[in-house]
């Protein structure tokens, strides 16, 4: 099996980066440089929800999996992309939207809500996002799907201090995935996504390079 096309999906993160209202700030400093200490070091701080990046279920669930607990098998494998474009903003993504794929959905496939926000990215509209709706959340999990992604910074509605859907996954012990960027570029069939996290220790999330990948 070989590759043929990856899609890089991820934001890049900078001290610029668009976070989560109330969230700390990427922040980077030069610890070493080549020309005082022979090479090149940086310090990196910034929160486990920066960039793109996956929700583990103990971000909403007191006795829920840490982001190194989780099984990996859910931050890999053939996605399922659901178009929703032309969204308004603060628009629910509605069960009647996503009916149309639920045959498709079976444990172990990863749900990508293609809601085109992402464009807005650096911006103010940026949180004035669609949202996916607490029925088609729950529709998706009784279909077994446990990875959700999407190219929003929130799969609730930003602003609103209520985050039903967050809740509703981490209960059923899945995984959310926020802020993909690029997914228009995925011209192909069946797509494999990877989207493995940052193992980090006690976490409720961390950030990762998201691809997609077309093998030949």
């Amino acid at each position: 099996m070989k590759i043929k096309k990856i899609v890089d999906l991820s934001q890049q993160i900078h001290e610029q980066t668009q976070v989560y209202p109330g969230d700390p700030q990427p922040d980077f400093q030069p610890i070493a440089t080549i020309e005082r200490d022979g090479y090149n070091l940086l310090q990196v701080c910034m929160g486990s929800q920066s960039g793109t990046h996956a929700d583990a279920p103990y971000h909403f669930a007191k006795e829920g999996k840490t982001i190194e607990e989780c099984d990996l098998s859910l931050f890999v494998g053939e996605g399922i992309i659901i178009p929703v474009l032309g969204k308004q903003p603060r628009e629910p993504i509605t069960l009647e939207e996503i009916c149309p794929y639920l045959s498709q959905m079976t444990p172990g496939k990863i749900v990508v809500l293609h809601t085109g926000w992402s464009d807005y990215n650096g911006t103010d509209q940026y949180f004035s996002h669609p949202y996916l709706s607490v029925e088609a959340a729950q529709a998706m999990l009784d279909r077994g799907i446990r990875t959700f992604a999407l190219d929003t910074i929130s799969i609730d509605d930003t602003g609103s201090n209520e985050y039903p859907v967050h809740h509703m996954i981490a209960r059923d012990g899945g995984v959310i995935i926020e802020n993909l960027t690029n997914l228009a570029a995925i011209d192909f069939p069946q797509p494999f996504f990877s989207l493995l996290p940052i193992k980090l220790s006690g976490a409720d999330g961390a950030p990762m390079r998201a691809v997609a990948i077309q093998f030949a």
